[in-house]
């Protein structure tokens, strides 16, 4: 099973001094600063994919490039623009329009020629086809008996959208002549309405069909959807999971057809979740809180309002990460740290109901940095743990990356376990 890292031009700068926390006068950021797949020297990642709708942007949500990365990237070519002849394994790219960028709209906002011209030009080895998104499951809807009205019409016109246009991506596709190979998009709100997609999608000629709208899905759910797939799905046809990485159920994911997937889910749990921040075997663990002064818009407020005193802060701030230091130097216990910590976040974070001293304790006992051999935690030590910055927390979202990365290649297949869902899906 290949997983694919979506990007949102997430790069670390190598010139940051973790120290000092300064970065070097002489940097410049496409040049200098690097991708994940230029940071480790064994794979992370089979492949990054890239979503049309994020590179332009649209909407209130804009682009994650500048007009100049734009550019560069169709004048380039993906390959060149991502560098990833530096990668430490070959690097597959994939193309789609991004359709959570235009989730409200009455229908997608680009052309099939417009999409076949960003692939193309962007020198992808896969172009998804352009779809309308379906947000909505109604598993009710395949009971026998159920009626037509129990699925809005609005749901079944993003279907038959969704499928007319990937008639005509094909179409388009092969009398183009293009080069990288096409994915029909299955939408649907029910396990029969995916078989239905899937079923037609094979109809008109694809083997490689991408599953979108299952991200909100539960895992029963998605487990479900398969299990009818499979039912219709030809031998030679491939899956690829659209935003869905689910760990515990790739074995099942994986025999039922599921040939890669894609997610950012290891980057952006490093600094979006507030327990689960660094990846280890078997365990995930609380990065430490230690907030810049000026980087905390609630301690910032404070301040301005003199509720809280900045010299204070900034004195709690400077203490913490002293404790780090000495910690790592084995200067300090894991309580005297805890200690410093929470009367810091008692400062920033004075009304949250949050109790982090158990899970810091954790951490803290437990190291797991020491213990990772990838190059990002031998390079920060102790400031890889540490939520802080977008240095510290994106790197351990690379950390993270290339820890699922090693998970995924370890999972073993237990083929009892497909046969057992499709016995029960049809008994």
């Amino acid at each position: 099973m290949k997983f694919f890292l979506p990007d949102s031009q997430d790069l670390v700068d190598p010139t940051f001094d973790f120290e000092r926390e300064r970065r070097s006068v002489t940097r410049q950021r496409q040049r200098d600063d690097l991708y994940a797949h230029e940071v480790f020297s064994t794979p992370a990642f089979d492949g990054l994919l890239v979503s049309k709708g994020i590179v332009d942007g649209f909407g209130a949500l804009g682009s994650r490039y500048t007009l100049a990365q734009r550019h560069r990237l169709q004048r380039l070519g993906a390959p060149q623009f991502f560098r990833v002849d530096r990668a430490p394994n070959p690097l597959k790219l994939m193309g789609d329009c991004g359709a959570f960028t235009y989730v409200h709209e009455e229908e997608p906002p680009y052309s099939i020629d417009e999409v076949l011209e960003f692939y193309e030009g962007s020198r992808f080895d896969y172009g998804v086809s352009l779809d309308h998104i379906i947000l909505e499951y109604i598993p009710s809807a395949d009971e026998p008996g159920a009626s037509k009205d129990a699925v809005p019409e609005p749901l079944r016109r993003r279907q038959e959208l969704t499928l007319e246009l990937a008639r005509d991506f094909l179409r388009e596709h092969k009398a183009g002549r293009h080069s990288f190979e096409p994915l029909g998009v299955a939408q649907g709100w029910s396990p029969k309405s995916y078989a239905a997609s899937v079923k037609a999608l094979q109809k008109m000629g694809y083997d490689y069909i991408a599953l979108g709208g299952m991200v909100p899905l539960k895992s029963p759910e998605i487990l479900a959807c398969l299990v009818e797939i499979d039912k219709v799905r030809g031998p030679g046809t491939r899956l690829h999971l659209l935003g869905v990485t689910r760990t515990e159920h790739l074995p099942e994911f994986s025999r039922l057809g599921i040939a890669s997937f894609d997610s950012t889910s290891p980057l952006r749990q490093a600094f979006k979740d507030d327990r689960d921040n660094y990846y280890a075997d078997g365990h995930k663990y609380t990065a430490l809180r230690i907030p810049q002064v000026e980087g905390n818009p609630r301690l910032q407020r404070d301040i301005s309002s003199g509720k809280v005193s900045q010299e204070n802060a900034r004195r709690m701030e400077q203490a913490s990460l002293e404790a780090m230091r000495l910690f790592e130097e084995g200067r300090r216990t894991v309580s005297q740290v805890v200690e410093v910590l929470l009367e810091y976040e008692r400062l920033y974070d004075k009304d949250s109901k949050k109790d982090h001293a158990a899970a810091y304790e954790k951490t803290l006992t437990d190291a797991p940095w020491r213990r990772c051999p990838c190059e990002v935690c031998k390079a920060l030590k102790h400031h890889v743990i540490l939520f802080r910055g977008a240095e510290r927390n994106r790197r351990r979202g690379f950390h993270n990356i290339w820890t699922f990365y090693r998970q995924l290649q370890g999972l073993g297949l237990d083929t009892s376990v497909a046969h057992r869902l499709k016995a029960r899906a049809r008994g």
